[in-house]
This record gives C-alpha cells, structure tokens and sequence, in this order.
C-alpha cells in the first residue's frame, strides 16, 4: 500500500486528544436542578460510554487514512533494446553420447551450458537449430527464455536420422538470421564430429553467413584421445567401450574466421563454461529499462468505513445512552 499524502499522518496526534476530550472532559449541556428521578432509571454502566467513543476514534482514524491517499499500484516496464539476434546450432549426432564430460554426456553438459547462456542474455532474441544427419529450427527467434530453455531440455538422440551435417545446420541458422533487423547477428555453432553429410557444405554455408554480416562462434567439444562411449551389448547390456571421435577443427576454425567470428575447442564441462562466458563477453548486448507503477485511488474504502464508524456511534449513543450528541 502507498500513500501519496503520508503527512496527513499527524493529525493521529489529535486522536487520543479526542478520546481524553469526550471520556474525561466532556461536560453535559443542559443541567437540571432535580436529579431525583434520575434515581429510577436503569444505569446502563460506565463502559457502554466507552464504545461510542471507540467508534468516533476509528472514523477518525479512517479520515486521517484517507487524507492520506492510499493507493495501490501495478509496476510497468518497458524495455528499449539493442539486443543481439542469437542463433544456438547444436549437433545432436550420436556422438555427442560420449561421456568424457564426466558424469555426464556431451549432449547434456551442452544443454546445461546453453541455458546458462541464454539466462544472462536479457533483452536478445534467441533461437536454436539443431542437426544430425538433417537440420531442425527447434525454435525461432524469441525473446521468450522459458519456451527455449523448454525446448533445451527436450533435445535428445533420435530426434533426426543419425549423422553430423554441419553444412545444413549453419544453413537453416543463416535462413531465420538473415532477415533479421537486429544490430547484430550470431551463430554459435556446437559440434563434436566431422561434416559426413548433408547438401550443404560448412565453408559455403559460412560464406553465406558472411554475405549477411553474420558472424559464427564455433565450439569444438571432445578430447582428441579414446573417450567412454556407451554401447548397447545384445548379451552383456549396457557397457562403455573406448572409442575415438574425430573433430574437424581445421573446418571450424575456417568457418570462424570468414565470418569474423572465433573458434573454440572444449575438453571438459569447465572449459565449455568458460567458452560461452567469453562469447557472452565479446558481444555484449545494450538495453534500457524503464520503470512505471500505475496506482489506483483506494481512500474510498476508507472514507465508508468512517461513515459506518459514525453512523453506529450514533446509533448506541441515541438507543442505549439516550443522549443527544
């Protein structure tokens, strides 16, 4: 609750005047020489004379309140951005299963990473693609991180025919970006393998990319070693075997640097964390926001409770006290 007037406040320092005024020195305005008759009368008692006076006080105290203008409010923002447009690319290959991002898989420390990114990027439109053997827009353009982050968390293996088609993902990145109004325009590639299929080849599509003035991160993921891989055995279950994974960093590090962007290479769940910071770093994003409260007058609801306040004490005064005000 706010006040708009809150120095009315003072007159609260009349209210026990008040109060000592009509217990204490309050006299009767018509006086009698007989009393006798008074004698016969039933004596309603000493603390009846109390409750009219409480009912004055509060209808006081609700002036007092509003005079004061309470009022409530509902705060407003509006939000002039310079946002960046983002583009997550993630691959979603099989072998992003590998488990070298100890405890968990590649394609699982990629997502916690993704959503920790997206959470510190106020005021950019994000979307994300996503690619194996084919590309899928998982999500346009959106300034509306809970969807994404919902999207984020549904990606798993499955979702498109098995394989790593670079070339298609950073295409169908380049479509929903080139159209774009924004200062700025982004694509952050994540992938762990080789491009081994797809129409589209990674440096035409990084090419494309550039004739856009769209500038690609891209993230290498995975060691260059034998890492745990888990393989389903028809007759020992589920077990991990030691398996090599190549990563085309040559490729990655080309399609960076036509298109102004830069490269990276992550080992370890750390080091992909490190690797969105400094991408969070070098495009910093500009946003002003600014704040309103619009109030509604709420001193009406004051003002009818003295009115009640007044009228009952009125009302025992004249039926019980029998008193003329």
């Amino acid at each position: 609750m706010h006040f708009a007037h809150p120095w009315f406040f003072l007159l609260f320092l009349a209210v026990p005047v008040f109060a000592w005024w009509m217990l204490v020195k309050r006299r009767a305005s018509l006086r009698y020489s007989d009393l006798s008759f008074l004698s016969r009368a039933s004596n309603p008692g000493p603390w009846l004379r109390v409750i009219p006076v409480a009912l004055y006080v509060l209808a006081l105290s609700m002036m007092v309140l509003a005079l004061a203008r309470p009022q409530r409010g509902r705060k407003f923002e509006e939000v002039e951005t310079q946002g960046i447009d983002i583009m997550l690319c993630v691959d979603v290959s099989g072998s992003m299963k590998a488990e070298d991002f100890s405890p968990n898989n590649r394609l699982y420390v990629a997502r916690e990473r993704a959503k920790d990114f997206i959470a510190r990027r106020a005021g950019d439109r994000i979307g994300l693609v996503v690619f194996a053997a084919a590309s899928l827009t998982q999500c346009p353009l959106t300034h509306d991180k809970n969807i994404l982050n919902d999207l984020i968390d549904r990606l798993d293996f499955g979702m498109l025919e098995d394989g790593t088609a670079i070339g298609m993902g950073l295409g169908s990145a380049v479509a929903r970006l080139r159209k774009s109004k924004a200062k700025d325009r982004v694509i952050i590639l994540l992938t762990d393998g080789v491009n081994n299929t797809g129409d589209i080849d990674p440096i035409t599509a990084a090419q494309a990319a550039a004739s856009y003035d769209i500038k690609i991160y891209t993230i290498g993921v995975g060691s260059k070693d034998e890492v745990p891989f888990p393989v389903q055995d028809p007759v020992f279950g589920r077990r991990y075997a030691r398996v090599k994974i190549e990563l085309d960093t040559g490729t990655l590090d080309r399609i960076a640097e036509i298109t102004g962007g830069q490269s990276f290479l992550a080992t370890d769940a750390e080091g992909l964390k490190l690797i969105y910071d400094e991408i969070d770093r070098m495009e910093p994003t500009t946003f002003k926001v600014k704040q309103y409260t619009v109030y509604s007058e709420r001193a009406g609801a004051f003002l009818l409770l003295a009115v009640v306040f007044l009228l009952a004490g009125a009302l025992v005064v004249a039926v019980f006290l029998r008193r003329v005000p």
